[in-house]
């Protein structure tokens, strides 16, 4: 991708790598951003920062910001929610967290190999950990040990067969609730921004969670729609919250989801920055 010449400069505050289910290393994810233009770089793969070191290395290498992140699973309520850490300080405050949360995963990713092999496909445990290679286990590593195997043709085939709620294999996932993810993100000096809110990103609900500490919202996100955009907008201002956005890239190599496809302002990572400046002056007086 080209840049032209005095293109304002802009940010991606989502995006995965193969240290969960993104599709290229940790290292690759910063280079390719780089070539899109992108100024600063936030790696927020599922639950996990194991990928971050190789990230800063190559982000200095590059001359390039790196924003240490991660994106949580979380409840609230009955309802799923994703929650981004972004600006992670405390790296051992979140990781020995996570690391419990990981361990659930992976017993899940085994349970659901176990319901497969109850169907006659021919998939092992093994081999969705090698898919996985180290990183974060989830069920798109399933549906690819599953093609792998001939089980099915495509990742689609997977999920609408066997592996979404309500198919044969399908085993939910351990969460944080909302209130508890919130804390950590807080406890390990970063923010607590609302994934993806679209739809779901409602005047009641945001305001419940801005109560439990959420500090912003996802405002750029490629499956928002225009209307989704303008009110989460809305929502930030009237709850005097910070903006973020980004790609939720995971290896797409055109269209929105690519890296700084959304063109999220870097004044947008400022104001986060000043909302952690702000709470380090509190906290040291």
């Amino acid at each position: 991708m080209i840049v032209p010449r005095g293109a304002p400069p802009h940010v991606d505050l989502h995006s995965h790598s193969t240290a969960s289910d993104g599709a290229v290393s940790p290292a690759v994810a910063v280079q390719r951003a780089h070539s899109a233009g992108v100024s600063a770089l936030a790696l927020t793969d599922h639950d996990t920062i194991a990928g971050v070191a190789e990230a800063e290395v190559a982000a200095a290498e590059l001359g390039m910001r790196l924003v240490v992140g991660a994106e949580l699973s979380a409840h609230d309520g009955e309802r799923e929610i994703h929650l981004l850490a972004l600006h992670i300080r405390l790296r051992d405050v979140i990781e020995s967290a996570l690391a419990r949360f990981r361990a659930q995963r992976s017993e899940r990713a085994r349970e659901i190999v176990g319901l497969l092999q109850k169907q006659g496909l021919d998939v092992t445990f093994e081999s969705v950990l090698a898919e996985a290679a180290g990183g974060a286990v989830g069920r798109p590593h399933v549906a690819r040990a599953m093609i792998a195997a001939g089980a099915v043709r495509d990742h689609r085939e997977a999920f609408d067969r066997y592996l979404a709620a309500g198919k044969p294999a399908f085993v939910d996932k351990a969460y944080f609730a909302i209130g508890d993810a919130i804390e950590l993100v807080h406890q390990a000096g970063g923010l607590a921004v609302f994934a993806h809110p679209g739809a779901d990103g409602t005047l009641e609900r945001v305001e419940r969670l801005r109560e439990l500490g959420l500090d912003g919202l996802e405002v750029l996100h490629p499956g928002h729609s225009s209307e989704d955009t303008r009110r989460v907008g809305a929502l930030v201002e009237h709850f005097g919250m910070v903006r973020s956005g980004g790609s939720d890239w995971h290896g797409a190599a055109e269209g929105a989801r690519t890296l700084g496809a959304m063109k999220v302002p870097l004044a947008w990572l400022e104001e986060q920055d000043a909302l952690l400046a702000s709470r380090d002056v509190i906290s040291t007086n």
